[in-house]
């Protein structure tokens, strides 16, 4: 039986086809805005001394829960301040059928911050990365639960050709197997993409089986500040955190006292 996850992935390879032929990545080299900007790295960003670990995520919608924003919601309005209130990255949601975003948004996004940009969407082809590297993105997303082993290897490979950093998503131990030399991070999605169950008990019991080398990334089902305590004291130096800021009517507020919260308990 199919799932939600099966239909995205078959709907982002519909795009690309559509796509692909009117913008070659050869074109992406020649016109993309940033290609020969030096890429920020969140990998740094995440282990600096003082960093928060928050990967703010800028996201208007999900297949689970509707629209948290519209349209009308400019990205500067959060996401400047996700930049100047301490976050260590970025992330942007480019997926526009279920998520409700679109590339403008990861320009928007480049243009306004001074911190690493996660580019956040379904990677199931090198012309999306090199799409990623032309519009802004620092470091891409790639989806253990929608590529192979070798599929994995092959994007990351691709993209770090290109400068950019890999954040590798899993959820369950058989796809810590997709783990290969080329990816930079390691995300534990609390949430299951196959049912949108949530939880954080997921990225506990994998923590432990994650190269030392690569910096485990917690994803979803964030939503207190004690929840980040338990998972630094755990060994995770990243938390990707959206529906949690993105759901208030003031995304960047609401992103501004959770930080202090933080802080005020460390």
């Amino acid at each position: 039986m199919s799932t939600i996850l099966d239909e995205i992935v078959a709907n982002k390879r519909k795009e690309i086809a559509q796509f692909k032929p009117l913008s070659s990545i050869e074109r992406f080299r020649k016109e993309g805005f940033f290609w020969e900007t030096g890429s920020r790295s969140l990998k740094q960003s995440l282990l600096a001394p003082g960093s928060s670990g928050i990967i703010a995520e800028f996201k208007r919608k999900s297949p689970s829960k509707g629209w948290f924003k519209t349209k009308e919601l400019e990205v500067e309005e959060v996401v400047r301040q996700y930049n100047d209130r301490g976050a260590a990255g970025i992330s942007v949601l480019t997926d526009e059928v279920y998520f409700g975003g679109d590339i403008d948004d990861l320009i928007q996004t480049k243009i306004i911050s001074d911190i690493p940009v996660l580019r956040k969407d379904f990677i199931v082809d090198e012309w999306q990365v090199a799409e990623a590297k032309a519009f802004g993105a620092d470091v891409i997303l790639l989806i253990a639960a929608c590529l192979s082993p070798a599929e994995v290897k092959q994007l990351a490979t691709f993209t770090k050709s290109l400068g950019l950093e890999v954040l590798l998503e899993i959820h369950n131990e058989e796809e810590l197997g997709h783990i290969c030399d080329q990816v930079d991070m390691v995300g534990v999605n609390n949430r299951n993409l196959k049912d949108f169950d949530v939880d954080i008990n997921t990225s506990l019991q994998l923590i432990g089986k994650i190269p030392p080398d690569k910096p485990a990334i917690a994803e979803s089902g964030i939503s207190n500040v004690e929840t980040i305590v338990t998972l630094k004291t755990a060994g995770f130096k990243g938390f990707l955190i959206g529906e949690t800021f993105m759901k208030e009517p003031d995304p960047g507020r609401a992103f501004m006292e959770f930080v202090n919260q933080l802080s005020a308990i460390e």
